[in-house]
């Protein structure tokens, strides 16, 4: 399918060269002032596990700003929320503890990645930390970590994320429904695709804690 592919870290960097000493001064193994208040004021990131075998998997998680802990320089906590029960990165992590994180504040075009090794917390102390709308998850992920660094806004100033004037109609996609009930036998059930919609939205906003 590719044809001349790059297949060695030598190969690269002849293409790219050295990253400039401040990308590299830039990466720390702790939290700073600047990445606690960043991750404070961060309603979303997005996390990134894989399994043994290297299979991948990235999720996205989101609450109020502040809604992931930071315990101290090395640590923090992400409340696992009720999904869909699939655990695909609860279970990478029993496999793989490495993760990876960029957390994202609307608005801005800088992210910070956080990197380090997680771990499925059960403590009923820090769980409590985690409560919202006066439930508790059931797990959290703690990650201890190993790098921390902001990342530059050119992804979002190529993308126009934050600008709606650029935004595609909704409309334009399928919505959410539609494309289950293309694609999974059982959304079929329901009488109608409407009501399949009613149904769907009130089971995903009954069920956010």
């Amino acid at each position: 399918m590719f044809k001349d592919v790059v297949t060695s870290k030598q190969e690269l960097r002849a293409m790219f060269g050295e990253p400039s000493e401040r990308a590299v001064l830039k990466c720390h193994s702790s939290l700073d002032e600047h990445s606690r208040a960043f991750i404070a004021a961060a309603p979303f990131v997005l996390l990134a596990t894989s399994n043994a075998a290297g299979q991948c998997d990235v999720s996205p998680k989101g609450d109020a700003p502040g809604f992931v802990l930071v315990l101290d320089d090395t640590h923090l906590v992400v409340p696992d929320r009720p999904g869909n029960n699939r655990t695909d990165g609860l279970t990478n992590v029993l496999e793989n503890p490495h993760v990876g994180m960029i957390f994202l504040v609307p608005g801005r075009g800088d992210t910070l990645r956080v990197n380090g090794r997680a771990s499925i917390v059960r403590d009923g102390e820090i769980l409590a930390r985690l409560a919202a709308h006066g439930k508790l998850p059931r797990v959290a992920l703690g990650v201890e970590v190993e790098e921390a660094y902001l990342h530059c806004p050119k992804a979002f100033i190529r993308s126009s994320l934050w600008e709606p004037s650029t935004w595609p109609e909704p409309q334009r996609l399928p919505s959410f429904a539609q494309m289950l009930w293309d694609q999974v036998p059982t959304a079929r059930h329901a009488p109608s695709v409407d009501a399949y919609t009613r149904d769907l939205d009130t089971r995903v906003r009954g069920s956010l804690y």
